[in-house]
C-alpha cells in the first residue's frame, strides 16, 4: 500500500512539475541515415536521432507506415533531403499532426546540378525537376548541411547553442582532417571512367574528379532495356572501363551480364550511410567508397 502511495505521489509531482521542454534530448527524425549521422554529429549528446529510410534501401521510394508517423508526432525537429527525392515524408509530416514540428529542407544553400532544361516529361524517367538531389555525397554540402541542423537546434533549444555550435566546429574540422588524408585515395582514382546503375553519383564525382560514362539504366528509373545495355557493353569496351558500380538497393542482375561480355568489376557502391559494412558515418561512407574504387580500377 505505501509502495502505491509513493508512486501515485511521483506521477502526480511529474504531472505539476514536469521537465523543462530544453533540458531533455532534442528528438530529430530524417528521411535518411546521411542526415541522421550528420545531425548526431552536431547534437551530441543533446539529441535523439532517427532515420527512416535505411542504408541499404532506396530512399526514393519509402513505405508511409503509421509507426513513421507516431516517430514524427513526438519530434521537434524533422530534416528532408529535399529536391524531390523524398517526397513520401510530406505524407508522414502531415500524418504526424505535430503542430510544433520544425521541418527543415536541407538542400536549401546547395547548388545542384544536373537542373534540366526545357520541357520534362514522363519519357523522361523519374527526373528530378530541380536538380540531382543526391547533393549529400560531396563532403562540402556536408558542410552545408550541418549548418542547416545548427540552426534548427539553436531555434529549438537555445540553451545549448553555443553546444551546437561546437559540435559544427568539430565537424568542420574533421572534414577538413579527411579531406587530406582521402587526398592519397583520391590521386589514385582522379580521372577514372566508371559507369554506374543510376545517376546517383554527380556531385561525388565532381568532389573527386571521377567521371560517370553511361548507365546501366536507360533513363532514371527505368529498367534496363537490350538495345541499351548492348550500347553500354559497346561504351564500356571501346574506352577500357573496368568498374560497373551498383547502388545496394538495385539488382546487378544486368550489370553481371554487361561485366560478363566485358571484363570490367560489378562492385556496390553505397550512397549512404549503412549501405554496406563499413560505412558506419557519414566520413566512413567517402572512406568506403574511395577503398572500393581505388581497390577495383584505380591507379
Amino acid at each position: 500500500m505505501k509502495t502505491n502511495i509513493v508512486l501515485s505521489l511521483v506521477a502526480l509531482l511529474a504531472a505539476l512539475f514536469p521537465v523543462p521542454y530544453a533540458a531533455a534530448k532534442v528528438r530529430i527524425v530524417t528521411s535518411t541515415m546521411d542526415l541522421a549521422s550528420i545531425a548526431q554529429a552536431i547534437g551530441g549528446a543533446n539529441v535523439e536521432v532517427t532515420s527512416l529510410a535505411k542504408g541499404r534501401s532506396d530512399p526514393h521510394y519509402v513505405e508511409v507506415l503509421p509507426s513513421y508517423m507516431v516517430k514524427v508526432s513526438k519530434a521537434q525537429i524533422y530534416l528532408k533531403v529535399g529536391l524531390d527525392l523524398d517526397r513520401w515524408a510530406d505524407q508522414i509530416i502531415d500524418g504526424s499532426r505535430n503542430s510544433r514540428l520544425i521541418v527543415v529542407d536541407c538542400s536549401g544553400g546547395v547548388a545542384p546540378l544536373n537542373v534540366p532544361t526545357g520541357k520534362i516529361d514522363a519519357s523522361m524517367g523519374d527526373v528530378h525537376p530541380r536538380g540531382n538531389p543526391h547533393y549529400w555525397l560531396d563532403p562540402e554540402n556536408g558542410l552545408v548541411i550541418a549548418g542547416s541542423v545548427v540552426a534548427a537546434l539553436q531555434r529549438v533549444d537555445a540553451a545549448h547553442a553555443s553546444d551546437y555550435q561546437a559540435g559544427y566546429e568539430r565537424f568542420e574540422s574533421l572534414l577538413r582532417a579527411k579531406q587530406r588524408e582521402w587526398a592519397l585515395v583520391v590521386e589514385r582514382v582522379r580521372g577514372m571512367e566508371i559507369v554506374t546503375f543510376h545517376d546517383t553519383w554527380p556531385y561525388f564525382c565532381a568532389a573527386f574528379g571521377i567521371e560517370v560514362q553511361g548507365f546501366v539504366e536507360p533513363k532514371p528509373g527505368i529498367e534496363p532495356t537490350p538495345s541499351h545495355t548492348a550500347g553500354i557493353i559497346e561504351l564500356i569496351k571501346a574506352r577500357e572501363i573496368t568498374v560497373i558500380g551498383v547502388e545496394p538497393y538495385f539488382s546487378a542482375r544486368t550489370a553481371d551480364v554487361i561485366a560478363r561480355e566485358t571484363g570490367a568489376r560489378v562492385v556496390t557502391l553505397p550512397p549512404s550511410v549503412g549501405g554496406v559494412e563499413g560505412a558506419d558515418g557519414y566520413f566512413e561512407l567517402f572512406d568506403v567508397l574511395l577503398a572500393t574504387l581505388a581497390r577495383e580500377g584505380g591507379r
